[in-house]
């Protein structure tokens, strides 16, 4: 199990193991915010496994607000939906294709389905007479820094939430 850890201002740093949580908690370096699952039995004690821990010190957040593009990434922020019909997606389409010059970026990328991508080959909108659902951005947040919180563990939904 994975320990969700914020820092003083409740924003999410990163996600570490429970044995990594248990140190900071045990050292004071940090406080459980949330119980998660069964408690951990040593020789002589038992401790509870932290879900959610707040670092006492630690308030500014080392990475940038940038995420790297992917595939994946595309498809996550479109909520694997196409970004021309609305149906479900399943790869990613350039809007102004490589091929004219385009480039792999987070404004350049959209969700796409199959239907779509191929009927739209290596054209541009305007020659298609297309247009986008919504306007591509690049990802902001927590969310796109912290791998893990694709698919966030149930303890962590109440903190999560204040960020999103």
């Amino acid at each position: 199990m994975r320990t969700l850890v914020l820092n003083a201002g409740y924003e999410p740093l990163s996600v570490v193991s429970y044995r990594r949580a248990i140190l900071l908690v045990g050292t004071g370096k940090a406080s459980v915010l949330a119980d998660g699952g069964d408690p951990v039995v040593g020789p002589s004690s038992m401790v509870r496994r932290p879900a959610v821990i707040l670092l006492t010190r630690y308030v500014r957040i080392p990475h940038t607000d940038s995420a790297p593009v992917s595939r994946r990434g595309v498809l996550r922020r479109d909520a694997h939906l196409c970004g021309y019909c609305g149906r479900s997606a399943s790869t990613v389409d350039h809007i102004h294709p490589r091929c004219r010059g385009g480039e792999d970026s987070w404004e350049n990328l959209v969700a796409c389905c199959l239907a779509c991508n191929n009927i739209k080959g290596d054209r541009s909108l305007a020659q298609m007479g297309w247009i986008l659902r919504v306007t591509p951005r690049r990802p902001r947040g927590a969310q796109w820094r912290i791998r893990e919180l694709e698919r966030p563990a149930e303890q962590w939904t109440d903190f999560l939430a204040a960020v999103a």
